[in-house]
């Protein structure tokens, strides 16, 4: 696999690496790894759908757009409240 350069400002870069070495990791490890690991909208989208085949096939639970949106609320307050409280 080839290398390829990313252009970004110098702020960018800096504030990268003080992440990558927070992480007793590189710039280019940190790069690779939230390429690998963040979802596109549409990457969620499938994997919401896969998740409530398998609820509805394995356990018969049929989870609506609606109960699917509160959960995802509740989700994400959760994890604020819990970034809050580790700040």
């Amino acid at each position: 696999m080839s290398d390829a350069m990313i252009r970004v400002s110098a702020d960018v870069r800096d504030r990268l690496a003080v992440i990558a070495e927070s992480r007793g990791t590189s710039i280019r490890s940190l790069v690779q790894e939230f390429a690998e690991e963040t979802l596109t909208e549409e990457e969620r989208r499938e994997r919401a759908e896969r998740t409530r085949a398998y609820l509805a096939e394995h356990f018969g639970v049929e989870v609506s757009d609606e109960e699917s949106a509160a959960m995802g609320a509740r989700l994400r307050a959760a994890f604020a409240q819990q970034q809050g409280a580790a700040e």
